[in-house]
């Protein structure tokens, strides 16, 4: 499916989900306790490579098409002054990326993965949530189908990110919107605001959220109510992921809020993704929390575009290079321990 006609059809789309295999994770962890080491003594890798094995339904696992997806669009809501940077930065940094020039087009190299980024209607910003919805029905769904259609079938894991002047906004004003606790519980520094600017902020979430009330019971009318178009395309990008059994690697608290209302209509529909880290935006680790989501890193990071998760990729790698390349007790005349 690459088009949703109603909220509806995409709720329905959004609770039928396919699981993992478990029989897949179960071989990984089979071979696991052969390798020369002690029991679980590689703690959460090991556990990365049952979750990869698991979603790609193969063990051992593969990582040869990692594909990194930056989904960049305009936030209405910047009219509020809440971001440091004015709204023209987005397609500055689009074109940024085009040419080499970002965090995340290093990253994607050291990681071995292709990186390509979606950019959504940067001239025609979403309205400014305080006054109207972020979004029409019809513009939620066909960024959510932006984002389902960007993904590569054949990718063996997707990595999720985004642009977006004022879109930190949005994240907190969505995270607020179904967990609770208003502007100032979930409201940070995005791109680096003062007090003031912090003040405007979560002023503006919670007129936000006095304003679409109505809207607020369905995780999905809330996403477009206060989201953003990036923010819908990650939301489609990673139920396309799950129903084409690829697991995902989310990235920080743009894209972990993008995610939310999925768990909200189903509580195992992140089984397939993992917290590429934590960033140091100060609500994404109530969100997690919320979530039920360890991230794998936490090194303070807080720039978006997928950055964070990029380089957890690399911890994927060494975990999934241990789980192939180590000798087992066998294979290596080393005597396993005693029963």
């Amino acid at each position: 499916m690459t088009r949703f006609t109603s909220f509806a059809d995409l709720r329905a789309a959004c609770l039928d989900l396919p699981g993992g295999d478990p029989e897949a994770a179960a071989d990984v962890a089979r071979r696991e306790t052969r390798l020369t080491k002690p029991p679980a003594s590689l703690g959460r890798l090991e556990e990365a490579v049952a979750w990869l094995g698991s979603w790609q339904g193969v063990s051992p696992p593969r990582l040869d098409n990692v594909e990194i997806l930056v989904f960049a669009g305009n936030h209405g809501v910047t009219a509020q002054g809440v971001s440091a940077y004015p709204a023209e930065v987005t397609a500055q940094m689009v074109a940024n990326f085009a040419t080499g020039g970002a965090a995340i087009n290093q990253l994607a190299r050291i990681a071995n993965a292709e990186l390509r980024v979606v950019a959504l209607d940067l001239d025609r910003p979403t309205a400014d949530f305080t006054r109207a919805p972020a979004m029409q029905e019809h513009d939620f769904l066909d960024a959510v189908a932006a984002g389902y259609k960007a993904l590569s079938p054949e990718a063996d894991l997707i990595v999720l990110g985004e642009m977006g002047i004022g879109n930190t906004t949005a994240a907190a004003a969505i995270a607020a919107a179904l967990f609770g606790g208003g502007g100032a519980r979930f409201a940070g520094l995005g791109t680096g605001i003062d007090d003031s600017g912090l003040k405007r902020k979560q002023a503006a979430i919670d007129q936000a959220l006095a304003l679409h009330a109505e809207a607020l019971g369905d995780p999905l009318r809330a996403a477009a109510a206060l989201g953003g178009r990036e923010l819908a395309a990650i939301l489609g990008a990673t139920l396309a992921a799950r129903h084409a059994h690829i697991p995902v690697l989310i990235d920080g608290f743009v894209s972990t809020a993008a995610v939310a209302p999925l768990k909200k209509l189903r509580g195992d529909a992140l089984d397939h993704a993992v917290a590429g880290h934590m960033s140091a935006e100060a609500g994404h680790r109530l969100l997690l929390k919320e979530l039920g989501l360890q991230p794998l890193l936490d090194l303070g990071m807080r720039l978006g575009e997928g950055s964070g998760a990029a380089v957890a990729v690399l911890v994927l790698r060494a975990a999934l290079a241990c789980h192939t390349g180590m000798a087992t007790f066998a294979e290596a005349h080393v005597s396993d321990k005693k029963d």
